[in-house]
């Protein structure tokens, strides 16, 4: 008889922490973005310097974007994939080497002046490439085909990963290279994909559950095709021609499309839930990033070019990111889907880091303190969430629930 995911689970009798992908990947995560934040202010104020190959920038957006981004983009995989396939997760000892080697990921990369720069590479892609290939065998087996291009934009973000180390290790400013760039796209296309199939599923099942007569428009309609490969177009522009005017105006088209496929799905009846407004919120920041990274491009002096992409970075990828972690912890816990008061600290908290960190870049005067702002609303926002819903990720799930 074959086993089902809760069975494989219960069997587990180790740490909780190791009984299901998004436990400790979760919580790792969250607490490496906050300390990595807490190291890039200090090195931004010249009290702390790492041994690594990365200019202090380059390090700061490697480990966000790759780091702190690998570790949720696994969790949100490892807990997905079982209800996708039909097939066992990942649990246990197997489980637990995984977030080793992720871990071996962030310390060869800041500790990198002691290591070749291949073998820092080798350490730091060993961890992603390990998750496509365990992402693989379960589709394949599962023949759930329909998820590849989650499986496929996973193999881009490995592959901006190895750039950028390349582009690190023959001395480029890789915190505006062709390899950062890249997996920015990538992120936002998952975002793309699947953003919109749960913020719109998630808006039904919660306007439904509370009797309201609005519905948002089903998810993956021909017009969320045509967005989606829009938006891959004007990101490749991004990626390969990022100074071109062209790619600024392809930038604002997509900002247009994306606003108006977000206003299908009737966020402004979510107010009264901040676990499904928020959602609505992250995904904003994927046209509004659009929007301001093309008018950088177009009108240079307007907005610095790195107070736009933090639009996209901190805010797209930042908030739709703690969105699902707080969510999905909630569900496979056995809580309420209800966001108490910590919960909408910790998201107005990263609003709040986003807008000051944009501001920074227009009122240059007065942009350290602007820079340390953002960083403790952070450091607060993340800090946050490993106080409120680390014990839960540590716990076992009730076993009434």
């Amino acid at each position: 008889m074959s086993q089902t995911s809760a069975e494989r689970m219960r069997e587990w009798t180790g740490p909780a922490l190791l009984s299901f992908g998004f436990r400790p990947f979760f919580l790792f995560g969250a607490l490496w973005s906050a300390l990595a934040m807490a190291m890039w202010i200090t090195m931004l104020t010249g009290n702390l310097a790492l041994p690594t190959r990365f200019d202090p920038i380059s390090w700061h957006a490697h480990e966000f974007l790759f780091g702190y981004l690998g570790a949720i983009v696994a969790g949100f995989l490892l807990t997905a994939v079982p209800n996708w396939t039909g097939r066992l997760p990942v649990v246990g000892w197997q489980l637990g080497a995984l977030v080793l080697i992720w871990l071996l990921g962030r310390v060869a990369v800041s500790i990198s002046n002691f290591m070749p720069a291949w073998l820092v590479a080798v350490i730091d892609l060993f961890f992603p490439v390990l998750l496509g290939a365990m992402i693989l065998r379960e589709i394949v087996a599962g023949r759930n085909w329909r998820n590849l291009i989650v499986l496929t934009l996973l193999g881009i973000l490995v592959l901006a990963n190895g750039l950028f180390h390349w582009e690190a290790g023959v001395g480029d400013f890789a915190a505006q290279g062709t390899g950062l760039r890249l997996g920015v796209a990538a992120a936002l296309m998952m975002i793309s994909v699947i953003g919109g199939r749960i913020v719109p599923s998630f808006t039904r099942n919660w306007l439904v559950k509370t009797g309201h007569d609005a519905r948002p428009v089903p998810p993956m309609q021909r017009f969320d095709k045509v967005v989606l490969l829009l938006t891959l177009a004007g990101l490749l522009f991004w990626v390969m021609r990022p100074d071109w005017a062209v790619t600024g105006l392809a930038l604002l088209g997509i900002a247009a499309m994306q606003s108006v496929r977000l206003l299908q799905w009737k966020g402004w009846t979510t107010a009264a839930e901040p676990l499904v407004w928020v959602l609505h919120a992250g995904y904003a920041f994927v046209p509004l990033g659009a929007f301001f990274v093309g008018l950088s491009i177009l009108s240079p002096d307007a907005l610095g070019f790195a107070a736009a992409q933090h639009v996209w970075m901190a805010g797209a990828i930042g908030l739709m990111t703690v969105a699902v972690m707080t969510r999905a912890t909630l569900g496979h816990t056995g809580q309420d889907l209800r966001a108490g008061l910590g919960t909408v600290i910790l998201f107005l908290s990263i609003v709040g880091s986003v807008v000051a960190r944009m501001v920074a870049g227009v009122w240059v005067d007065v942009s350290m303190v602007l820079y340390g702002l953002s960083a403790a609303l952070w450091i607060v926002a993340f800090g946050s969430f490993v106080l409120l819903y680390g014990p839960l990720l540590l716990m076992p799930k009730p076993k009434n629930s």
